[in-house]
């Protein structure tokens, strides 16, 4: 039996739609970094860029479990000298409701140059509106 490698020509990239409403944070990061990796295909490698796009809607509706939302903490750091602020969950759901998905995500993914390239095809809206509908994404129930 011989081992068959894909090929670049040989890819094909699916769009999948996943409504996050009421979908557990970390659950759901799980499975968006699998397909955006291409790890849910069989002809998945490691060292090739085999995923496909997903369009995440309702980010601002996600489920934190617990008490996540008071206690868990977002860092940003402006790298100058007492430039790290902090903030809880609560308020980056306030401000920018898709950050919190999108860190889950690119947290999932390996530290290399094929994580820029599949973070690039996750879109995350915070409402139900996406302009991706000329592509007609597959809807995925998660």
């Amino acid at each position: 039996m011989k081992t068959t490698l894909t090929r670049v020509a040989d890819i094909r990239r699916q769009w999948y739609l996943i409504d996050a409403e009421n979908k557990v944070l970390g659950r759901l990061a799980v499975k968006i970094a699998n397909i955006i990796r291409g790890k849910t295909k069989p002809t998945y490698a490691p060292h090739l860029d085999l995923g496909d796009h997903v369009v995440v809607i309702n980010a601002g509706k996600i489920k934190l479990t617990g008490k996540k939302e008071e206690q868990k903490i977002y860092q940003d750091y402006s790298g100058h000298r007492s430039g790290r602020k902090t903030y809880p969950a609560s308020i980056i759901r306030q401000r920018h409701p898709e950050r919190m998905l999108a860190d889950a995500v690119r947290r999932m993914l390996p530290k290399n140059r094929l994580m820029r390239v599949a973070f690039r095809r996750l879109k995350i809206y915070p409402d139900a509106t996406h302009p991706h509908a000329a592509q007609n994404p597959e809807a995925i129930d998660s």
